[in-house]
């Protein structure tokens, strides 16, 4: 998931998709607002037969259908990429009958290389920037198919969090689905540093008691790339720790335990980097609570005194 600011293969598999989006976007108000001057201007459509604009105006409302959709997904392409795959779905079908058609040689060779760039570039475009994202795992976890989100959650875990997951993918009411989308809340970061957002987190899975949770929570500080010398003092309580980490933990452990003195350090914090970054560390502890809440329901909880606290 995306923990921080867009990078560059960010923004170039956003670029990837909005491009499509327009050129399907402008390509099918061409078709349905001039029909006939649409079917002159691509050569090889002639000999196709001779026009007809109801189903060139069809078509037209296709592409625009699929152009308004990957323009709503490139904004946030990382939480929108079932968007961007349902826009490039009727693309690439598009191209698929194209391939079909020179294969049985219901159209020519010629026809097929003049008409491939404009058919089958703008889906393999957006298929290129969905790669990107899924090959980086900077993809929000819904849409993802429950048994591959289940078995890439659980592998390697502690055994009270794989039960914990597999007892949400069991409930009825696609709870797991809703649970997906929980997820990126809970690990939402933009302005704040990595190693304070994350110090907050494990803070209020700490005051919390659960060790699991805050080993999960560590596990997400190095995958955010904090180092893991850093990850493992906030584990032990180091007293020697920078001021800067010290306070991110100690407003965490206030949220988690519902301590008066969250006002006072959420002020300083305020003070120091802004409003921003208090509201994202702030919703980090508030969300990370959840998952010991839900665990303690469950009776899986373990207290971080029985857990080896350690990455």
């Amino acid at each position: 998931m995306l923990m921080g600011k867009p990078d560059l293969l960010d923004r170039i598999a956003q670029l990837l998709v909005l491009g499509v989006g327009l050129f399907a976007l402008l390509f099918g108000l061409f078709m349905i607002i001039r029909p006939l001057e649409w079917y002159v201007a691509i050569p090889t459509v002639i000999t196709t037969g001779p026009p007809n604009k109801h189903f060139i105006r069809d078509i037209g409302i296709a592409y625009t259908a699929c152009g308004m959709i990957l323009l709503y997904a490139s904004i946030n392409i990382h939480m929108r990429w079932l968007a961007a795959f349902a826009g490039a779905l009727w693309l690439s079908l598009h191209g698929v009958l194209h391939i079909y058609e020179v294969s049985a040689g219901i159209c020519s060779p010629d026809a097929f290389v003049a008409d491939a760039p404009g058919v089958l570039g703008p889906p393999l475009l957006v298929f290129l920037a969905l790669v990107i994202l899924f090959a980086r795992q900077r993809v929000a976890p819904a849409g993802i198919p429950k048994p591959l989100l289940l078995k890439a959650a659980t592998a390697g875990v502690e055994d009270s969090e794989k039960q914990y997951l597999e007892q949400i993918a069991a409930a009825p009411g696609h709870a797991f689905e809703k649970f997906a989308h929980f997820l990126p809340a809970s690990l939402h970061r933009h302005a704040a540093p990595a190693h304070l957002c994350h110090a907050a987190r494990l803070g209020a899975n700490m005051a919390e008691d659960c060790g699991p949770c805050a080993l999960t929570s560590a596990e997400w500080a190095l995958f955010d790339n904090v180092p893991r010398e850093t990850v493992n003092r906030w584990l032990k309580g180091d007293p020697d720790l920078p001021e800067d980490e010290a306070l991110a933990l100690q407003f965490g452990r206030a949220i988690g335990s519902q301590s008066i003195d969250a006002f006072d350090l959420g002020d300083r914090i305020e003070a120091q980097y802004g409003g921003a970054v208090r509201f994202e560390l702030a919703m980090a502890a508030a969300m990370v609570r959840v998952f010991p809440a839900m665990k303690r329901g469950l009776g899986l909880t373990k207290a971080c005194s029985l857990t080896p606290l350690e990455v």
